[in-house]
């Protein structure tokens, strides 16, 4: 079982001291929070071609590295790490060929119910489903509107630079979309 070996691995990990390796603070010490996607490909690859290593940002996880509500718990923890743990610049970080990109919301649902969601949870919820699992189109314009919400927030700063960029799963590469400087 996986978490028989997480537990393992952990017990050896605290004993050997391993975690020494990783030791820093809260605030970030390059000073930026980043809202980048959950993709397993960009776990090790994103920090390492944009030269940060443990400590230096702030990373935010989510499908698509998309958010769509500015009073929901992404924008709640870009404000926190703007206000409260000293990240003054924002990136949001999508990539190329992203599981986001034209999600069938149909087959989406059809899978839930094959797990056991039943019509009458989803009927019940006070959201569009659809709506709320939509994805996107273009990974630029997803990127944009991601900074747009953000760097529009009224509890953001005015003079707070907000990037978007576009990183290649496989090597790395980052497109800049929009320089948060200009």
């Amino acid at each position: 079982m996986l978490l028989d070996d997480i537990l393992k691995h952990n017990y050896q990990f605290v004993e050997e001291k391993s975690y020494q390796l990783y030791e820093t603070d809260s605030i970030p010490n390059k000073h930026a929070v980043i809202l980048t996607c959950m993709d397993t490909r960009l776990t090790e690859l994103l920090p390492k071609a944009m030269n940060f290593k443990n400590g230096d940002v702030k990373i935010l996880k989510t499908a698509g590295a998309l958010i769509k509500n500015p009073y929901g718990s992404v924008m709640r923890s870009i404000l926190v790490a703007v206000h409260a743990l000293q990240a003054d610049e924002v990136y949001v970080v999508g990539h190329h060929n992203c599981g986001m990109s034209n999600l069938d919301t149909d087959d989406l649902i059809e899978r839930m119910k094959i797990n056991g969601v039943s019509e009458d949870d989803l009927n019940q919820l006070d959201i569009d489903v659809k709506e709320w699992f939509q994805g996107f189109d273009q990974i630029e314009e997803s990127v944009k509107s991601s900074v747009e919400l953000i760097d529009q927030h009224p509890l953001l700063p005015d003079d707070m630079p907000v990037h978007g960029l576009v990183i290649d799963p496989q090597t790395g590469k980052l497109d800049l979309v929009i320089n948060g400087y200009e």
